[in-house]
C-alpha cells in the first residue's frame, strides 16, 4: 500500500502489486502486461461453446426456457469443472457470474425479449390430419376441378367446364365457401408516424363490442348475392345478446343461402350448376341431426326411456336390409322400448358371450374393432358413414358439401377476404354505438372488390394443387410466389423448384 501511494495510486494498484508478487513467488517470473493484446474467452473453445449450445438447447425443448443462471449452473457444475481442469483453466476462471452468462448468451446471438409467434403448425401435419388432406385434394383436383370455370386474374375466363353427369345433374359446379368471423369495437391500428409533440391519449380497454359475421362467398359472383337478397348474417354473439351461433343456427342460415344460390343460378347460368359448398371442419359444423344414429350413449340392455325423443333412425343390417332399434308398439313386454346393444349386434350377428357394453373408460386398443359392444356399433358401416345435419342438408337440396381439413385455413379463400376487410375496418374511425359499428363492418366488407376474392379464390386453389403433387408448406411458400399468376401449379412445379435450388 505504500508503494502505491507513493506512486499516487491507491488501493486497487496495492492489489495487483500484491498478486504480481505472489506469481513471482509462485513462478520465479513477473506477470506481462496485457495492455493492447487481444482478451480471450472461454467461448473461444469450440468445444466448450458447443457443449453450452446443446445444454441451452435440451433445456429449451424441455422446460421452453432458459435462464442466464442456466449456464452459470452448468458452467458450476462437476462435469464442466472437471473439462475446464483439464484444459489448464486457472481455479479462479472456472466459474462465471450472471453479468458473464448474459454477456455469452449475446455472444451465441441469444436476445431477452418476448418469443414472436410463428406460423401455426400445431396439428397441421399431424397423421391423422394429412390423410385427411391428402383425400380432400384428391377430391378437388379429381372430381370438383374438371367441373369448375377457371378465371384469371383479371377476372377473364379462360375455360367453361364441358360434360355431362350420370345422375342427370348439371355438371358445372360453382364454388359457395363459408366461415364465420369477428369484429371487434376497439380493434383499430396501432401503428403509424408519431411526432415527438404527440400526446398520448387514454383508450379504451379490452376488445369492446363485437359482432360476428357468417357468409358465402363465390370466385364468380363474390359475395353471395341475389336482387335484394343476401346470405350476409351479422350477429351479436354473447350473453344477454344474440346467443351463440350453433347449428341450430347454423342451418337456416345455410337453407337460406342454398336458395339466393339457386335463384341467382336460374337467372344466369344456362344449363344451370350444383353448387359445392365447402366448410370448416368446426365441431358445430360436423353435429348430427338429434336422430342420427350414434352408438356414444346406448345402453347395452333394453331401455323404456332412452332415446325417445326423438327416437333414433334405423340402421342397417350387413346385408342391406333395414334395422329398428325399437320393439315395435304391440311387442308384449317392452312395446316401442329401445334394443340395446346387445339385441342391436345379435340382430347383425355380430354379439360374443362375454361381451361388455364398453372397455374400462371406452379406452380400446388402437387396432381393436370387436373388443366390446360401443366399438363394435362405432365400426358398422352404417354408424361409420352417418352424415352430419349440416351435410345431409345440403345434400337433400341437390349440392355437394364438403370440409376443408383442419388447420387448414389457406384452403379455404374467404380467410383472406375477412384479412381484406379487417384492414379497411382498423384504418376506419372509431364508432360510438353498435349501430354504427354494424354500419363499419357492412361498409367494410362490401368495399372489398370481387376481383380481389376471384384472386383470392385462385391462391388457394393453388395450395389445394399444390398439396395434391406432395409439396410441403416450405416449398409452397416458394412456389405461390413464382406462380401467383397461375390458378394451379403445373404438375412439373416441384422438379422445376428442385432444379433450379
Amino acid at each position: 500500500m505504500i508503494v502505491a501511494e507513493s506512486q499516487g495510486h491507491g488501493s486497487h494498484l496495492a492489489r495487483r502489486i500484491r498478486d504480481w508478487l505472489h506469481a513471482y513467488l509462485s513462478t520465479g517470473q513477473l506477470p506481462l502486461h496485457k495492455i493492447g493484446r487481444y482478451a480471450s474467452s472461454l467461448l473461444d473453445d469450440e468445444d466448450f461453446s458447443l457443449a453450452i449450445k446443446l445444454h441451452l438447447q435440451a433445456v429449451a425443448e424441455k422446460d421452453g426456457h432458459f435462464r442466464a443462471n442456466t449456464i452459470v449452473d452448468y458452467v458450476a457444475s462437476p462435469e464442466m469443472q472437471a473439462t475446464l481442469e483439464e484444459k489448464g483453466v486457472p481455479l479462479q476462471e472456472r466459474t462465471i457470474s450472471v453479468w458473464t452468462a448474459r454477456r455469452w448468451l449475446k455472444s451465441l446471438d441469444y436476445r431477452f425479449g418476448r418469443r414472436k409467434n410463428g406460423m401455426y403448425v400445431d396439428g397441421h401435419e399431424r397423421d391423422d390430419i394429412v390423410k385427411y388432406r391428402m383425400a380432400f385434394v384428391k377430391r378437388w383436383i379429381e372430381e370438383y376441378e374438371p367441373r369448375i370455370a377457371k378465371f384469371n386474374n383479371d377476372g377473364v375466363c379462360t375455360g367453361l367446364p364441358g360434360g355431362t353427369c350420370p345422375d342427370g345433374k348439371p355438371y358445372r359446379l360453382i364454388v359457395a365457401t363459408h366461415d364465420e368471423s369477428t369484429f371487434f369495437g376497439n380493434d383499430r391500428n396501432q401503428t403509424g408516424w408519431i411526432h415527438d409533440s404527440f400526446k398520448a391519449k387514454p383508450e379504451a380497454k379490452g376488445q369492446g363490442q363485437s359482432i360476428m359475421v357468417s357468409d358465402f362467398l363465390t370466385p364468380e359472383w363474390g359475395r353471395l348475392v341475389h336482387g335484394e337478397e343476401e346470405a350476409q348474417l351479422l350477429f351479436q354473439a354473447g350473453k344477454n345478446r344474440d346467443g351463440y351461433f350453433t347449428n341450430k343456427e347454423l342451418l337456416p342460415h345455410v337453407s337460406k343461402a342454398i336458395d339466393i344460390f339457386e335463384a341467382r343460378v336460374a337467372k344466369e347460368i344456362p344449363g344451370g350448376a350444383v353448387g359445392l359448398f365447402p366448410f370448416d371442419n368446426a365441431p358445430s359444423h360436423q353435429k348430427r341431426a338429434a336422430d342420427a344414429l350414434s352408438a356414444r350413449k346406448m345402453p347395452k340392455g333394453p331401455s323404456q326411456t332412452w332415446g325417445q325423443s326423438p327416437k333414433m333412425r334405423p340402421g342397417t343390417l350387413p346385408g342391406g336390409a333395414r334395422q329398428e332399434f325399437y320393439y315395435p308398439d304391440n311387442h308384449p313386454e317392452m312395446p316401442g322400448w329401445f334394443k340395446g346393444m346387445q339385441q342391436i349386434l345379435e340382430e347383425r350377428g355380430l354379439f360374443h358371450n362375454g361381451m361388455l357394453a364398453q372397455c374400462p373408460g371406452f379406452k380400446c386398443d388402437a387396432e381393436a374393432t370387436s373388443c366390446c359392444c360401443r366399438r363394435t356399433l362405432f365400426n358398422q358401416p352404417d354408424f361409420i358413414n352417418q352424415k352430419s345435419a349440416l351435410q345431409e342438408l345440403v345434400e337433400s337440396r341437390g349440392h355437394i358439401c364438403d370440409f376443408y381439413p383442419k388447420y387448414h385455413c389457406e384452403l379455404n379463400f374467404i380467410e383472406m377476404y375477412w384479412g381484406a376487410a379487417k384492414f379497411k375496418y382498423r384504418k376506419s374511425p372509431s364508432t360510438k354505438n353498435i349501430e354504427e359499428m354494424e354500419a363499419n363492418v357492412k361498409r367494410c366488407l362490401d368495399e372489398v372488390p370481387q376481383l380481389f376474392i376471384l384472386r383470392f379464390s385462385n391462391r388457394a386453389v393453388r395450395f389445394i394443387s399444390g398439396y395434391y403433387l406432395g409439396c410441403t408448406g416450405k416449398d409452397l411458400g416458394y412456389l405461390q410466389k413464382e406462380y401467383k399468376s397461375h390458378r394451379m401449379l403445373p404438375y412439373n412445379a416441384v422438379t422445376l423448384m428442385k432444379q433450379s435450388v
